[in-house]
């Protein structure tokens, strides 16, 4: 049951999503359709197995071209297999622990900086008089650093 003979309405349904959402995927793509005779889109039943991957990844916090990414990666950029699924997740997992990782910093260091409230302009790492931090870059650098920082 290779055959591409999902219509795209039948895809949508069974995998929870939007034809439109196919679509989007579809120009992303992370799925492919075929045309039939009347230029309708069919796709093979091993799409949903792609769409079932895609959605739990982004649940997680996985993006779709990190997804896309990992599709690339494998050989005929083929749907997971069972085996394929393993390493995906153990690399993806990698990732989120160092997410979650930084977050926890970042979280525990504002915890620190405002949690009494009172902003202090001597401690606040959020105080930048002037923008002097404007020349080691974009976006909140003294946070930044501070959750990057190693435990010692």
């Amino acid at each position: 049951m290779t055959e591409a003979n999902w219509s795209v309405g039948r895809v949508a349904k069974r995998c929870g999503v939007k034809v439109s959402t196919l679509h989007f995927y579809e120009e992303k793509g992370l799925i492919k359709s075929w045309r039939n005779d009347g230029n309708q889109r069919r796709y093979k039943p091993e799409v949903l197995r792609r769409i079932s991957v895609i959605k739990a990844a982004q649940k997680v916090g996985i993006t779709l071209d990190e997804v896309k990414q990992a599709f690339i990666s494998l050989p005929d950029s083929r749907t997971p297999t069972v085996e394929d699924w393993q390493e995906l997740s153990s690399n993806w997992q990698q990732m989120l622990d160092a997410r979650i990782a930084y977050l926890q910093k970042l979280r525990d260091y504002l915890t620190g900086c405002i949690g009494c409230g009172c902003l202090s302009m001597n401690k606040c790492p959020l105080y930048n008089p002037h923008d002097k931090l404007a020349a080691e870059g974009t976006g909140p650098v003294i946070l930044d650093k501070a959750a990057h920082q190693v435990d010692r």
